[in-house]
């Protein structure tokens, strides 16, 4: 882990560094070529494949004519026990590993776990001043189905008129709101990605479960109000691009700064928010849906599956 700490910080400032004196017009350009690597665009690339799982959410508004809560309770513990385990067990430790390049292990585990709750707190922090809406609009819309899981989804024709106007006002607050909250997202699954790859993907995955909700949340108020599959759709997909966009501009950021101690603190931020939004976000979703004990059930196998896949790509 130290050696790969070390190896992607220096391969990433190197060329940063360097300066060409015979040909100055082609130095951005290789910049630009170094900083956007092949691991560089991998991660980019799971990123936006995580984002874009809203989508799936908008169409299961659209289309389905059946929802089925207790499949989706299991798959949001499933990411909730996915994401909790590998924030501890694996992403806390590299948080660790890191600033003990630079520091003592008593003060690398005392940063690391510094950086965790300021995770927590930057999470905190954003919900208190961008609200997330999806947990109101699952418990008013979709929420309606877990008394029975073949109850057909409601008809956008039976949506009175005079409250279309108040459907896309929230339609669109609830694209806003979410939009915000994947930013940190995009750089959980981006900057996880870029360290080590088969971490990034579980991450991605789990991430990418719980976007479909908030594809749900995004989709149900502006296809009632506009009765339009493609704005639906669209809505989702430029919110679900947010986390490509935080991803690309935190890296741009941090990019010329990328040392041992920051990427400590990136990975302890990014431990401590994976951490509040299972807790906060997809378990309780999970509670709503769940019939009997497929919240349990899902956290348990989540766990395991990304423990089985962290020891087979170790």
């Amino acid at each position: 882990m130290r050696k790969q700490v070390q190896s992607l910080a220096g391969a990433i400032r190197a060329p940063l560094a360097l300066k060409s004196s015979r040909r100055p017009k082609s130095d951005t350009k290789g910049k630009m070529q170094e900083l956007f690597g092949p691991n560089a665009l991998i991660a980019l690339a799971i990123t936006v494949g995580a984002g874009l799982a809203t989508v799936i959410g908008s169409l299961l508004v659209v289309f389905a004519r059946h929802t089925n809560t207790r499949l989706l309770a299991f798959g949001l513990a499933f990411a909730a026990g996915a994401m909790v385990y590998v924030s501890l067990v694996e992403i806390f430790v590299k948080s660790q590993l890191a600033f003990m390049e630079t520091h003592d292990d008593r003060t690398g585990y005392m940063l690391a776990t510094l950086w965790f709750f300021a995770g927590v707190a930057v999470l905190v922090a954003i919900d208190r001043l961008i609200p997330n809406p999806h947990a109101s609009m699952d418990t008013q819309e979709v929420g309606k189905v877990a008394t029975d899981p073949e109850k057909p989804v409601p008809n956008v024709t039976m949506v009175h008129h005079d409250h279309k106007q108040s459907l896309n006002r929230v339609g669109l607050m609830a694209a806003l709101a979410i939009t915000g909250h994947n930013l940190p997202e995009g750089l959980a699954t981006f900057f996880a990605t870029l360290d080590e790859p088969s971490v990034g993907l579980a991450v991605a995955v789990a991430i990418a479960i719980h976007n479909i909700p908030e594809g749900v949340s995004i989709a149900v108020p502006v296809f009632y109000a506009t009765q339009s599959r493609a704005k639906a759709v669209w809505a989702t997909v430029i919110s679900g691009l947010a986390e490509p966009f935080g991803a690309l501009v935190g890296y741009l950021v941090l990019a010329p700064f990328l040392t041992p101690d920051v990427f400590g603190a990136v990975f302890g931020i990014l431990a401590g928010a994976m951490v509040f939004l299972a807790l906060d976000e997809l378990l309780p979703a999970a509670r709503r849906y769940a019939h009997g004990h497929e919240t349990v059930y899902g956290i348990v196998i989540g766990m395991a599956m990304m423990a089985i896949s962290l020891v087979l790509f170790k």
